[in-house]
C-alpha cells in the first residue's frame, strides 16, 4: 500500500518520466548506433574481401594465363605462395579456381583435399560466367556466419579462372556484441544516474508543492497566518507569491465578511421587525430574536420547521408563497387563545442565477396596536359623526317646524328655539372638547405650572357645584391631609379635571347621596386627589374602557344628560400632561372613586 501510494505521487511520476525518457532516447540512439555500426563493419568487411579478391584476380591473371598456355605448374606454385604468405586471413579461406571451377590453390591446410575438386558454389558459377559482383552470406555447420566472395580472373579478355574467398564473420559479431554490452552498461548506468538526478530534481519540484499543500490545508482550516516560503523566481516561486497574496486577500475578505456578518447579525437581532429565512423547500434556517418574540417561541426551537405550518398559512397562501412571488398578508395569530394578535407577513423570494428560487425572506410586523389604533380611529370618526348628526338632525327638524308655521305660535316657537339652543350648545361643547383633545394630543396645550393651594382649589370646586348639589339633595365634603398646602400644576387645567369628575359624580348620584373630594400625599413626592360618590357605579366590564373617547356605559342616558363622552378622556390627557396618573375604582350600585396624582411643590413633602 505504501509503495502504491508512492507511485501515485508527483515525485514518483517525475522520476518515472525522466527514466522512461532517457530509456527511450538511449534505445533510439542504441538502435541507430548499433545498426549504423553493423552496417559499417559489414560494409568494410565486405569491401576488404572484395579488394583482396580483386587484387588476387589481377595477380592470378598472368599466372593462370601462362599455366593455361604452357601447362607448367610453376606459376601455380608461386601463386600458392602469394596466397599463403600475403593474403593469409584469420578464419578465412582463399581458393584459386581454374576456368572449369576446379580448385587449384587453397589457403586452408585442412582443405588440401579440395585441390583438384570442382567448387560447385553458386557464386563460383556466376564468377566463371563473368559476373564480378558475387557475394553471399552462409552459415556453416558450426553455426558460424560467413561471407563468401567470388571474382572472375580475366586474361586477354578470356576467363581463365576465379578467386573464391570465404571469411568467417565471428570476430565481427563478437566485436558488435562487446559494443552492445558496453552500450547496455552505459544505458543502465545512465538510467541509475537519471533516477538519482530525477529524485533530486523531483524533490526540488515536489518539496515546494508539499509545502504549499501543507500551508493550503492550514489555510483551509482557518489559519490565515501561514506564509509560504518562496524558493526562487521560477514558476513555482511565482506560484508561492501568488499563494501568499491569495492568503492575504482571503484573510482580508473573510475579515470583511465576518464584520459584515456581525453587522447583519446585530441588525437582525435589534430589528423591530421579525425576520425569518427559509430554504427552497420552505424550511426555516434563520430567525431573529424579534421573530421569536412575535411568535412566542425561542428562535432555536423552530429551526428546520415548515414556515407555512408555523405561520398557519392556508393552502392558497402556501401555493402563492411556493410560486416565489412577492406576497404581503395580514394574519391573526392564536385566535382561540386569550392573547390574540395580528401580524403582517411580507414574503420575498430569493433568486439565484441559474438556480432559480433558493429561499424566502419573511418579514414579520406585529400590527396589533396599529390595528387597534386604526379601529379606534374608525370608531372615533363614527362616534363624532354620530354625536354631531343627532343634534344637527334635531336642529334641522325644529328649524323646519319653525319655518312651517311654528313661529306663529309663540309658546311653541319659544320651546323649539330653546331646543335648538340646547343642541347648538351641545355641539359647541363637543367641538370645544374635540379641539381641546386635539391640542393635548399634539402637545399644543400650554401647561403653566405654578403653585396652587390644594384646599382652596377643592373648596372652589365645591362652591361652583353647591347650588346644583342642593337642588339634587347631594352632600359634598372636602378633606385635605394635614400638612399639605401647595401643589405644582396648571390651576385652570386641573379645575377642568375636577369639574369633569364632580359633574360626572353628580349625574350618576341619586338624591340623598354624597360626593367627597380628598387630597393626600402619595409616594414619590406626589399629591393624590380623589373624587368619590355614592352613585350607581360602573360595571367591571366597562372599567378598562371608561377613559376611551365617546365611551359611555349607558349611552342613551349619558346623551340625555348632555354629556359628550369626552370628559374623562380630557381629564386623563390633562393629568398625563402634568406627569401624573389617573385611575378609577367602582362597585356597581355602591359608587365610584376616581383618583389622579400631581407633583407637590418643591417645599412640600409627604408626611410619614
Amino acid at each position: 500500500m505504501k509503495w502504491t501510494s508512492f507511485f501515485r505521487t508527483i515525485q514518483a511520476k517525475l522520476i518515472i518520466i525522466y527514466v522512461l525518457l532517457i530509456l527511450i532516447a538511449m534505445q533510439l540512439i542504441g538502435v541507430y548506433f548499433v545498426s549504423a555500426m553493423k552496417n559499417s563493419l559489414t560494409r568494410n568487411f565486405s569491401q576488404d574481401l572484395q579488394e583482396r579478391a580483386e587484387l588476387l584476380s589481377v595477380l592470378a591473371s598472368d599466372k593462370l594465363g601462362s599455366t593455361a598456355e604452357t601447362g607448367e605448374n610453376n606459376s601455380i606454385e608461386s601463386l600458392g605462395a602469394i596466397v599463403t604468405n600475403l593474403f593469409n586471413m584469420d578464419g578465412a579461406e582463399i581458393q584459386i579456381l581454374d576456368a572449369t571451377g576446379k580448385v587449384l590453390i587453397t589457403s586452408n591446410p585442412a582443405h588440401m583435399d579440395y585441390v583438384g575438386r570442382k567448387n560447385t558454389q553458386t557464386v563460383v558459377s556466376r564468377a566463371l560466367q563473368g559476373s564480378k559482383d558475387n557475394e553471399e552470406y552462409i552459415i556453416d555447420e558450426d553455426n558460424v556466419r560467413k561471407k563468401v566472395v567470388a571474382k572472375p580472373v580475366f586474361n586477354k579478355g578470356k576467363i581463365v579462372g576465379a578467386v573464391y574467398i570465404v571469411a568467417s564473420m565471428k570476430e565481427l559479431y563478437t566485436t558488435m556484441g562487446r559494443v552492445n554490452n558496453i552500450f547496455i552498461s552505459g544505458i543502465l548506468l545512465a538510467l541509475v544516474l537519471t533516477a538519482v538526478l530525477g529524485v533530486i530534481l523531483a524533490h526540488t519540484i515536489t518539496h515546494p508543492i508539499k509545502e504549499m499543500t501543507k500551508h493550503a490545508t492550514a489555510v483551509a482550516e482557518g489559519d490565515f497566518d501561514q506564509k509560504m516560503p518562496v524558493f526562487g523566481n521560477d514558476e513555482i516561486g511565482q506560484l508561492s507569491e501568488a499563494f501568499n497574496y491569495m492568503t492575504t486577500r482571503l484573510r482580508e475578505a473573510l475579515l470583511v465578511n465576518e464584520e459584515e456578518k456581525e453587522k447583519l447579525a446585530s441588525i437582525l437581532t435589534n430589528m423591530s421587525d421579525g425576520v425569518i429565512a427559509t430554504d427552497e423547500a420552505g424550511r426555516i434556517i434563520l430567525m431573529n430574536r424579534r421573530a421569536g418574540a412575535i411568535l412566542g417561541v425561542d428562535e432555536d426551537e423552530l429551526s428546520g420547521s415548515d414556515i407555512a405550518e408555523v405561520l398557519g398559512l392556508s393552502g392558497e397562501q402556501t401555493q402563492t408563497f411556493t410560486e416565489g412571488t412577492y406576497v404581503s398578508m395580514l394574519l391573526q395569530m392564536s385566535p382561540e387563545a386569550e392573547r390574540s394578535y395580528m401580524i403582517r407577513v411580507t414574503l420575498t423570494p430569493i433568486h439565484r442565477r441559474e438556480f432559480g428560487i433558493t429561499g424566502t425572506i419573511a418579514v414579520l410586523q406585529d400590527v396589533t396596536e396599529q390595528e387597534k389604533l386604526e379601529a379606534s380611529r374608525r370608531e372615533f370618526v363614527a362616534n363624532v359623526s354620530h354625536e354631531l348628526r343627532t343634534p344637527l338632525t334635531t336642529i334641522k327638524s325644529y328649524s323646519e317646524a319653525l319655518d312651517d308655521g311654528a313661529l306663529d305660535d309663540p309658546p311653541l316657537a319659544s320651546r323649539f328655539v330653546g331646543v335648538i339652543q340646547n343642541e347648538t350648545g351641545r355641539m359647541i361643547r363637543l367641538v370645544t372638547d374635540l379641539l381641546h383633545l386635539s391640542r393635548l394630543d399634539n402637545k399644543e396645550a400650554l401647561i403653566r405650572m405654578q403653585q396652587a393651594d390644594v384646599l382652596e382649589m377643592l373648596e372652589d370646586v365645591a362652591d361652583r357645584f353647591s347650588f346644583q348639589m342642593q337642588q339634587k339633595d347631594i352632600r359634598s365634603e372636602v378633606r385635605v391631609e394635614e400638612g399639605l398646602q401647595k401643589a405644582l400644576c396648571d390651576r385652570d387645567q386641573i379645575d377642568q379635571v375636577l369639574d369633569n369628575l364632580v359633574s360626572n359624580a353628580m349625574k350618576y348620584t341619586q338624591p340623598g347621596g354624597s360626593i367627597a373630594m380628598e387630597a393626600a400625599g402619595a409616594p414619590g413626592n406626589l399629591l393624590a386627589i380623589s373624587v368619590q360618590d355614592t352613585g350607581i357605579g360602573i360595571p367591571k366590564k366597562d372599567l378598562d374602557r371608561i377613559f376611551e373617547r365617546f365611551y359611555r356605559v349607558d349611552k342613551a342616558r349619558s346623551r340625555s344628560m348632555g354629556g359628550t363622552g369626552l370628559g374623562l378622556s380630557i381629564a386623563r390627557e390633562i393629568v398625563l400632561a402634568h406627569g401624573g396618573t389617573i385611575s378609577i375604582q367602582s362597585e356597581l350600585g355602591q359608587g365610584t372613586k376616581v383618583t389622579f396624582t400631581l407633583p407637590l411643590a418643591a417645599n412640600e413633602g409627604v408626611a410619614t
